[in-house]
């Protein structure tokens, strides 16, 4: 298992490996053998950056068995997905703000993400599962009363595409068994969600497999797998934590 992020030191951005409290520097391209360079800086030291640069994340809907049944929603025969976009990613321990031009209700949603490693296009599922790199954390942040407020067409990428709305990281962990994880959500300090991946209805090989069909994926791309019950809202002020034990935490708050 390795964890890897990018960060900012001295005015500098860089890329390392965390061992401990401790980062060891790499150079070149995560997803292309990158180098040690034998240097070190301390994990407190630094500013943690997202730990990739997607060209898009690809964020799933109805992807567990829970939820589906807390909806009575259908199973759904393939993926369900839109996009967030690229202005919305925002790094650890940095704020999530509500948009000026929305008064709701903003909602968190805990989330595994699938880092995608090599392009993928038209893949077979056991292909596809080895172009996954690793796996991060994520919140889905949500403007939820635009979601469904037009009922003739529900506003997926709008309510979901606010600056600072797509949090993910600290790290890409890789060499990880998703499937005996589980996904945590805290907000100030209550546990909001506690759920298994193992629920997942399209495990992520399956997952990256029926999106390439659609879709070609490039390295450092984010599949945000769905969530399950227990999504809320969070007032200003509030600190959220999403805990993937074995991938790491990713905290911010909300203001």
């Amino acid at each position: 298992m390795a964890q890897w992020l990018r960060f900012h030191h001295q005015g500098k951005s860089g890329l390392g490996q965390v061992h401990g409290d401790q980062i060891a520097i790499y150079t070149g391209d995560l997803f292309n053998h990158p180098q040690a360079t034998g240097e070190t800086v301390k994990l407190s030291d630094v500013t943690i950056d997202i730990p990739c640069i997607p060209t898009k994340m690809i964020a799933m809907v109805d992807n567990f068995h829970a939820l589906v049944t807390k909806l009575e929603h259908a199973v759904p025969a393939e993926p369900l997905y839109f996009l967030k976009g690229n202005n919305s990613f925002l790094a650890a321990n940095q704020v999530i703000r509500a948009p000026k031009s929305y008064s709701g209700k903003v909602v968190y949603e805990g989330e595994l993400g699938i880092v995608i490693g090599k392009p993928c296009h038209e893949m077979d599922e056991a292909q596809a599962a080895h172009v996954i790199f690793g796996y991060t954390c994520i919140n889905d942040v949500t403007a939820i009363e635009i979601l469904n407020r037009d009922p003739g067409y529900a506003q997926w990428t709008r309510s979901k595409s606010f600056n600072t709305f797509g949090v993910f990281g600290p790290y890409i962990t890789t060499d990880v068994d998703p499937s005996k994880l589980t996904i945590k959500t805290i907000l100030n300090d209550q546990e909001r969600q506690n759920y298994p991946i193992a629920d997942m209805i399209f495990p992520p090989a399956k997952l990256v497999s029926l999106i390439s069909q659609d879709v070609p994926l490039q390295a450092g791309d984010i599949i945000a797998c769905g969530t399950s019950v227990g999504v809320g809202s969070m007032k200003p002020g509030s600190n959220v934590s999403i805990i993937i034990d074995g991938v790491g935490r990713l905290d911010n708050r909300f203001e």
